[in-house]
This record gives C-alpha cells, sequence and structure tokens, in this order.
C-alpha cells in the first residue's frame, strides 16, 4: 500500500514531549501517530474519551459571558488599564 504524508501543527513543548514518550516505550512518532490512525479507522471514533473539563467553558459560566459582552457592547462597561502580573 502507498504511504502518504499527513502534517500536523503542534506546540514545540506538546511535540517534544510526544517525542520523549514515544522513545521512552519504543516507538516512533510516526508508528505512534499510524496507531492512532488505524484505531480510529477501525473503531470509527476517537479511541479514547474526550472531555471539557475546564470550567470555564460550562453553560453557566458562557451565558454570563455572553450576558456581559453584550452589557459592554451597550455601552454599560467601564475601561480599566490592563495590569501585568510580574510573575507571568
Amino acid at each position: 500500500m502507498a504511504l502518504s504524508t499527513l502534517t500536523s501543527r503542534v506546540e514545540e513543548d506538546d511535540k517534544a514531549m510526544f517525542i520523549a514518550f514515544c522513545d521512552s516505550v519504543g516507538l516512533t512518532s510516526s508508528a505512534a501517530i499510524n496507531i492512532f490512525v488505524k484505531a480510529v479507522n477501525r473503531e470509527h471514533r476517537i479511541p479514547f474519551e474526550i472531555r471539557d473539563n475546564d470550567p470555564f467553558y460550562n453553560p453557566s459560566n458562557q451565558l454570563h459571558l455572553m450576558k456581559s459582552i453584550q452589557q459592554l457592547r451597550d455601552g454599560k462597561g467601564t475601561a480599566h488599564e490592563l495590569i501585568e502580573d510580574p510573575d507571568e
């Protein structure tokens, strides 16, 4: 079967951690990605649970943000200077 190239952009730190993990279990990154692709094709789904644990995206918070954004658009807001955290 002919091979094809699949290109994906990931953050540098994620790539380094992924390659380090693959090395630690004796796989190339290409082999690990091929395992993932084969599992998706075989199972017709992502072969692990994907869930959003970030409370930022929960429906009540999103509703609050949408209301706040609308208030700002309606001119009911106050502009403040950005305060930078020197530790970040």
